[in-house]
């Protein structure tokens, strides 16, 4: 059994404007596996928040996880992937009927953390949302 940390976060410049979503991985001691970044083109705040939620699962599976924690400092995306939130807007809903069916796959608990502790999530996205270029895998 394969179990994975992910922190995710999305970074949109402007409501819409430029985003990039910024992604790392742990593994089950603790050791960073791989950080994802990519522009994601003009987006939503939230739109970008559950683009890089659905780029984190792909990459769960990927990576043949069976369980994994998925930490965001997004609490609309955690509140509503849990079912404490409704999703109302179309847009959103088809992303989080994307999120859910990628869940469905692998065991999963989503936890809502501060900024402060998804920084290098953060700068992964930031600096993608500020440079139009393609997907970035670093792979420790």
């Amino acid at each position: 059994m394969k179990k994975l940390k992910i922190f995710f976060d999305g970074s949109s410049h402007g409501n819409p404007g430029p985003s990039g979503i910024g992604i790392v991985v742990y593994d089950e001691c603790g050791r960073e596996v791989l950080e994802f970044s990519e522009y994601v083109g003009v987006k939503t705040n939230n739109e970008v928040e559950y683009l890089a939620l659905i780029k984190a699962l792909e990459i769960a599976l990927k990576l043949g996880a069976s369980e994994i924690a998925l930490y965001s400092d997004s609490e609309l995306i955690v509140k509503q992937m849990k079912g404490e939130y409704a999703v109302r807007d179309v847009k959103l809903k088809e992303l989080y009927e994307k999120a859910v069916k990628l869940m469905e796959k692998i065991k999963i608990n989503i936890i809502h953390i501060s900024r402060e502790e998804n920084i290098l999530a953060d700068k992964l996205a930031d600096k993608a949302a500020s440079n139009n270029s393609p997907p970035v895998y670093n792979i420790m």
